[in-house]
């Protein structure tokens, strides 16, 4: 095994090209009428009166690779990889109490590379187990951390749970959408899902409002709405970020979770002179990924340690 040089954070030594850019096309199926007919969509403030849930658990999850790594078989064949680093968690916000904490943190790693069958990597104190992926472009390695991470996420996600708490995941549902009370929470659009009349009414959202509930069918279907959350006048999409719910449930279910994330997001939104993501990036989520990140230990002594092992 030969460690690749150059500091993960750049990248390779030797970069594909990508051709797709950030704004292409949706083919997603859309359903607009779950809420309102496509005719009479607006921007839909909270019912008033409605008050966020009193315990509010957000997941997140952060990944890192250490090190590139060159992984040579029996055969003479050479097979690229990556050694990397994941970490999910919950915050538990109670907001009777106005306080936060963090409930769980959990950190694997794993040694990912499309070689055959390759034994554990100990660098130092930390072990890197063997995670095999079906090929080793560098887009394979890449989902395969991501599937990790996401498993990992999964599985933090059924903890701590009330009978009365909202549960809010950073990124999409998806393998959580059988989970109660459970919102995805989506705050960098790659796409345009709605047609140009129905965008217009999510460029026209006031801070805490929302739009109408819509049917979003991808790979997989769930229910979503757009939400701008409070901040300053800016870009026409500033502030905005996506939720959706499980398509398993009833219209007017949707509709109630819809209202509350209305009412219960807001409370998060940073501050750009806190957050260069702001207001999207949540503070909680913020403060997790802090953690987590500082979890996952310190990049350079890694990245010696791995080079030592392969040496």
């Amino acid at each position: 095994m030969h460690v690749d040089a150059w500091d993960p954070a750049y990248g390779l030594s030797f970069e594909a090209t990508e051709t797709a850019g950030p704004q292409a096309q949706s083919t997603a199926q859309i359903q607009p009428d779950a809420e309102l007919p496509a005719d009479s969509w607006r921007p839909i403030d909270p019912p008033p009166g409605l008050a966020a849930p009193g315990t509010v658990l957000i997941v997140d999850g952060v990944q890192r690779i250490d090190a590139r790594v060159w992984i040579t078989d029996d055969e003479g064949t050479t097979h690229p990889g990556v050694a990397a680093s994941y970490a999910a968690g919950v915050v538990c916000c109670e907001l009777d109490r106005g306080a936060a904490r963090i409930a769980t943190a959990r950190i694997e790693r794993g040694l990912f590379t499309s070689a055959g069958h390759v034994p554990p990597v100990v660098a130092g104190s930390i072990r890197y187990p063997f995670r095999r992926v079906s090929r080793g472009e560098p887009k394979d390695l890449a989902l395969g951390v991501q599937r990790h991470m996401r498993a990992l996420e999964v599985g933090v996600s059924g903890e701590e749970r009330t009978d009365d708490d909202l549960l809010i995941v950073d990124g999409p549902l998806q393998e959580r959408a059988h989970l109660p009370r459970a919102l995805g929470y989506i705050k960098t659009h790659r796409v345009e899902y709605l047609p140009p009349e129905l965008t217009a009414v999510v460029t026209a959202l006031r801070g805490g409002q929302r739009t109408p509930v819509f049917v979003l069918g991808t790979s997989w279907n769930r229910f979503a709405w757009y939400l701008r959350l409070p901040g300053p006048a800016g870009a026409p999409w500033s502030g905005i970020v996506r939720a959706e719910c499980s398509a398993d449930l009833t219209p007017a279910a949707a509709v109630a979770l819809a209202h509350l994330s209305a009412v219960t997001l807001p409370r998060f939104a940073s501050q750009a002179y806190k957050d260069p993501r702001a207001p999207q990036n949540l503070v909680p989520i913020a403060g997790l990924e802090r953690k987590l990140r500082a979890m996952l230990g310190d990049a350079r002594l890694l990245h010696r340690a791995l080079s030592r092992a392969a040496a």
